[in-house]
Parts: C-alpha cells; sequence; structure tokens
C-alpha cells in the first residue's frame, strides 16, 4: 500500500466536511474565562467518526511531572505529555499526529488533563476543525487595526510625508507588540499561585504561548486571576 493509498486519506476530508464549528461556549466558574471543552470537541467528531469508520488510537511518548509550590504553602502538579495520536481506518490505513498537552492541578487530574489538552488540540489540526460559523467575507469591512495605523504613520515618517487621513493623533496609537520576558514571568507566576493552567488561559486568548500575547492581552488576564485566591 503507497504512503498516500488507502481509506482514511478519503475518510479525513469527509469527516472534515461533517464537522460543525466549536467555539468557546463552557465557562469556567472559578477563573471566568470561556473555554471548549474536551466533551464540546468529541461530541462534535463521534458522529463523523462512526460514519466514516474511523478511530482513534493514543499513545503517550513522553511525560514529565513537577510538584510546585503555591505562595500559601500548598502543592500543585504540573504535568507535560507528549501524545501521539493514530487515525486509523478499517482497512488498515492510518496516520499519526503528535501534540503535546499541559495540565496544573492540586489533586491527581493533572495528568488527565494534560493527555485531554493533547488530545483536543490534534483532532482541531487533524481535522481543521472551525473555531466559529464561517461568514461572507462581502458582509463586513473591518476597520484598520491600531497596529496597521501605527505602520501607515512610521511609513509616512520614513518617507518624509505626513500620516494619512484618519491615523490616529500623536500618543492616542496603541501598537500590539509582543510582552516581554519580565511579563511572561508574572503572568505564569500568577496563574500558578491562582491554580489556573497555562493552557487554558492559551486557550481562551487564542495564542500559542506567553510571549506572543500583546499588552492588551497580558493586563486583561492579570486583571481576571486577581479576582481569585490562591491555592490553599
Amino acid at each position: 500500500m503507497g504512503i498516500t493509498e488507502g481509506k482514511i486519506y478519503k475518510a479525513i476530508p469527509c469527516i472534515m466536511g461533517e464537522i460543525n464549528a466549536v467555539g468557546k461556549n463552557k465557562k469556567n466558574q472559578q477563573q471566568g474565562f470561556m473555554y471548549r471543552g474536551i466533551d464540546d470537541v468529541m461530541n462534535a467528531i463521534n458522529p463523523a467518526l462512526v460514519k466514516n469508520n474511523v478511530f482513534i488510537v493514543p499513545e503517550v511518548i513522553e511525560q514529565s511531572r513537577e510538584e510546585r509550590q503555591t505562595s500559601k504553602g500548598g502543592s500543585l502538579i504540573y504535568s507535560v505529555c507528549r501524545m501521539k495520536f493514530r487515525f486509523c481506518a478499517d482497512d488498515g490505513s492510518s496516520v499519526e499526529a503528535v501534540t503535546i498537552g499541559e495540565g496544573m492541578d492540586s489533586g491527581d487530574k493533572a495528568t488527565n488533563k494534560a493527555m485531554a489538552v493533547a488530545f483536543k488540540y490534534a483532532c482541531f489540526q487533524v481535522f481543521c476543525i472551525p473555531t466559529e460559523e464561517m461568514k461572507d467575507p462581502d458582509a463586513e469591512t473591518p476597520e484598520p487595526s491600531s497596529s496597521a495605523v501605527q505602520r501607515n504613520k512610521n511609513k509616512a515618517v520614513e518617507a518624509g510625508t505626513k500620516p494619512a487621513a484618519g491615523s490616529a493623533p500623536q500618543g492616542q496609537e496603541t501598537v500590539n507588540n509582543h510582552i516581554d520576558v519580565t511579563k511572561v514571568n508574572a503572568l505564569r507566576d500568577k496563574a500558578m499561585r491562582k491554580g489556573v493552567s497555562e493552557g487554558s488561559i492559551l486557550e481562551h486568548y487564542g495564542v500559542e504561548a506567553f510571549r506572543n500575547m500583546d499588552f492588551e492581552m497580558w493586563n486583561n488576564a492579570m486583571q481576571l486571576l486577581d479576582r481569585y485566591k490562591d491555592v490553599a
């Protein structure tokens, strides 16, 4: 059987076409953020998997566990799992995906959370699950972002011309630069004190790492975390 032969290569595009959007419909009652739950993903993909005779086999390739201490002397277990998922069809053909999940818990659920996160993102990436309903691109014309306004102003300055009409006045523009390592560490430390996993924060803001957050995201996350007590 050739590398691109087998039912799995036909089944996956069919599954992609049958999965509806999975939005951030769940709310974490402790931290107040919205998220896409593992149950939402399973409920979305299960009918399409069954219809196309595809099943998924998980395998933990590597795991690391670390015990961290909160500011009040409590303990948090931080687990990272490198997972391989094999997507199999009924003729024996398969494809594999490797993802990493992170989980933090004060009890015995850190590894479960890490495995669930890894599975969720494997499914999102293999099946390209939409995160919101598709919109007609002609339905609306978005306003230029503040970053774009700033770039246009910079280009105008370099060219020795005045900023284009409609650009923000001096001192009012906001440039969404990524946060520095000091802010990254501050957010990571506060999340650990509050017992909030890094993965849940990253998912909430739609970024792959804290270093990809801009100042507005970081400031909002810090304010949300301030509402909750430190983990005992």
